[in-house]
């Protein structure tokens, strides 16, 4: 494949419509199937399921999807980077998630700035979820990124962790127990972020945990979908749903009708810094280095540390 038959294919499969995937590239549809047919050919395998009023991947085309968007992603990375190193004022890109991670951006920033031979650095706040794919496509060249992530295509280093906390409504049945553990959650609806795979599911309800759920169980029962967490505490409160957050965000929400209680085996929540996978640049290595420098003891005291000082 070269880069426009990973383009166009990536369109009709996202689309699932030749005439709307044609329109969003900006040509002709019958140019568009035709290249289609002709990848096929060369695959020696069909892509698409079509009859005349529905187009569908087939077997083979689900699994190139994901490769060809991950291949896009590469390309448009390292052009995006090489521009930006390439300026009469070579930049870097740091990306993070509205809240503790920002604000832990704002303090690697500024202990970057300060080091001699530093270049300027730019910080994007970005919406949920968002971090990991701008690194990939190149827009962000370092990003603060919360468990759960696709680590496909980047190297980490977590900076901070912490416990989390179960949500309940105030009088909820679990409210009355000093600490539960993962498996006092079974059947309890669980708020839903938008988009989650299966193992982002699992992470957020506590069922990634090995033995905390018997074999062939059900991912817990899917409550009101969420968009950030100021979302999720009130849908707690309502008595829709409980939810295992991180302790920093309890103590962000105090409020008398939602109770927070530790989850002895929860999987922890980190903070972490990551960048492209096999990345050479000096610049970000040192960027990552300032991070951990910060950071790296990666304990709950780090953060708490960080809400006092923020």
């Amino acid at each position: 494949m070269d880069v426009r038959d990973l383009r166009y294919f990536v369109a009709v499969a996202e689309e699932l419509n030749f005439s709307r995937a044609a329109g969003r590239l900006g040509i002709a549809q019958p140019p568009l199937s035709r290249a289609i047919r002709q990848l096929e050919r060369r695959l020696g395998a069909p892509l698409f399921h079509r009859d005349t009023r529905t187009v569908a991947l087939t077997e083979l085309g689900a699994s190139v999807l994901d490769d060809a968007r991950h291949a896009l992603d590469v390309l448009a990375g390292v052009s995006r980077r090489a521009h930006r190193a390439a300026q009469a004022v070579p930049t870097l890109v740091v990306t993070a998630k509205p809240g503790i991670a920002t604000g832990m951006a704002r303090r690697i920033v500024d202990a970057y700035a300060a080091l001699p031979g530093a270049i300027r650095v730019t910080t994007v706040v970005s919406g949920y979820r968002e971090q990991a794919a701008m690194v990939r496509d190149g827009r962000a060249d370092v990003a603060l990124l919360s468990s759960f992530f696709d680590a496909r295509g980047l190297d980490s280093e977590p900076l901070t962790v912490e416990r989390r906390v179960a949500a309940l409504p105030a009088g909820h049945r679990l409210a009355a127990q000093a600490q539960l553990t993962c498996a006092d959650l079974r059947g309890e609806p669980i708020p839903r972020w938008p988009g989650a795979s299966v193992a982002e599911r699992a992470y957020w309800t506590g069922q990634d945990q090995a033995g905390a759920f018997r074999r062939g169980d059900e991912l817990a029962p899917a409550g009101p979908e969420v968009h950030d967490p100021a979302q999720l505490i009130e849908v707690v409160a309502l008595g829709q749903a409980v939810a295992l957050i991180p302790r920093s965000l309890a103590e962000q929400h105090p409020r008398a009708d939602v109770a927070y209680r530790p989850v002895a085996d929860a999987t922890p929540y980190t903070i972490a810094a990551v960048w492209p996978e096999n990345s050479r640049s000096p610049h970000i290595a040192r960027l990552v280095r300032t991070a951990t420098d910060l950071y790296g003891s990666g304990s709950d005291a780090v953060v708490a540390a960080h809400h006092l000082a923020s």
